[in-house]
């Protein structure tokens, strides 16, 4: 029972950590840094099996215009982002470290590196109550020096990073969307204590 409880443990840790490629760079390059100002970047990604995010927008608004709710659903798509999906990520990754040991946000005007979280793909996933599917993001993260932005210390892709809301009562898109990006803080805060030593 054992070994096959350690069998499992050890096929989930391969999983999860296939899901992360170092593109460029080393996290080891990151050793030391305590502050990252944040920049997050949408252009060109796409949603789900749609080819373009205009085209997912489109079918997801012709179903609601019926009810005038479909300048409501764009409205809320994007107010999502600045409103949800970066709050929870900067509240996720802040809190992997104790004391402010390492900080990032927008804004942070002290910090002499630059992470710039660049969205590829999103999944919003569903929740009707009998059926429903985790959202899921791809996302490229890239570590640069502010005064020299050609110094480019780390470009890392994770592949599907999952999300889901508490006990299944997710059945707002912007706030599964949202837990994905929690997940994907949680996991690169943790690959930078893993792997920055």
């Amino acid at each position: 029972m054992k070994k096959m409880v350690l069998m499992l443990l050890v096929v989930s840790s391969a999983a999860i950590a296939q899901k992360m490629k170092v593109v460029s760079g080393d996290f080891k390059n990151l050793k030391g840094i305590k502050e990252y100002n944040l920049a997050f970047n949408y252009e060109g990604l796409t949603v789900d099996k749609f080819k373009t995010e205009e085209d997912f927008l489109a079918d997801k608004m012709k179903k609601r215009e019926d009810k005038g709710k479909d300048e409501d659903f764009k409205a809320s798509w994007f107010a999502d982002r600045e409103k949800r999906y970066e709050p929870k990520f900067i509240e996720s990754f802040n809190k992997r470290f104790d004391d402010g040991a390492v900080k990032a946000d927008k804004g942070l005007a002290s910090a002499k590196y630059l992470m710039t979280v660049k969205t590829i793909w999103i999944h919003p996933g569903y929740n009707i109550g009998i059926s429903r599917s985790n959202s899921k993001i791809t996302v490229e993260i890239t570590i640069s020096e502010i005064a020299n932005p050609s110094n480019v210390l780390l470009v890392v892709n994770y592949d599907k990073a999952e999300g889901a809301g508490a006990m299944g009562y997710d059945f707002d898109s912007g706030y599964r969307i949202s837990e994905s990006y929690a997940k994907l803080a949680k996991e690169f805060a943790a690959d930078i204590k893993k792997r920055a030593n």
